[in-house]
């Protein structure tokens, strides 16, 4: 019995339309791959976006007592900035950290700082953003007077003159009974010690000996020998 060759080819067309539904029905094919959404960057882009966020922070400004900072983590997508004030001792209470010290130091070195301390035990990554929100206006620190005056204890360095070591003495109630003017020893916070002849400033009007006082310096009026 002879097939024309149309009858044979129109079967072979049948047969693979039926294997291949039974293909397509059994091992469907996995649907193309989603383009990615140009609004949503990779891990190493915003990795390296975060990174740079922290790079341009202020590395000028010098942070004193009663300067209040803006602060946010950026990874805390929930939480708004908050505002910190630096308290009189120099530290910042930094939100799970505590207290870190804060004084003279920029809010770039701050920030990374608070970054190191919050991958320790909370964050896998942390982008910290610090910012000068405030500068006091009323101190840039305080200086420690005591000794042979008449009123010892901590003053205030105003912000908008130079203060002086007869500045401070002067704001102390000035010398005691027995104060020696001429040994005024003044200590910096990196221990240089220096001694200030007061009497040839108040007295003779010597200005130029009048040492100006740095925050967390101390003044210390020794008590003068008696000459009987």
């Amino acid at each position: 019995m002879r097939v024309s060759l149309s009858v044979l080819a129109a079967a072979a067309c049948i047969l693979s339309a039926n294997v291949g539904f039974a293909q397509d029905a059994g091992n469907p094919a996995p649907p193309p791959p989603k383009p990615a959404s140009p609004d949503l960057p990779s891990t190493a882009t915003a990795t390296v976006m975060r990174t740079n966020s922290m790079a341009v922070l202020d590395d000028k400004k010098k942070l004193g007592s009663n300067d209040y900072v803006s602060f946010r983590v950026v990874e805390d997508r929930d939480n708004d900035s908050q505002r910190l004030r630096v308290n009189d001792n120099g530290e910042l209470e930094v939100p799970y950290v505590g207290l870190v010290p804060a004084r003279d130091k920029s809010c770039k070195e701050l920030a990374y700082t608070i970054k190191s301390l919050l991958e320790k035990e909370y964050y896998y990554h942390a982008t910290v953003i610090l910012a000068v929100d405030r500068v006091s206006e009323k101190s840039r620190g305080r200086v420690y007077v005591y000794g042979e005056v008449k009123g010892q204890g901590p003053q205030e360095i105003p912000a908008d003159e130079s203060y002086t070591v007869s500045k401070a003495i002067i704001r102390a109630g000035g010398f005691g009974d027995f104060g020696d003017k001429r040994k005024v020893k003044l200590t910096h916070k990196n221990g240089e010690t220096v001694i200030v002849d007061l009497k040839d400033v108040i007295e003779r009007g010597r200005t130029d000996q009048d040492v100006a006082v740095l925050p967390d310096d101390q003044i210390y009026v020794p008590k003068r020998a008696v000459n009987w």
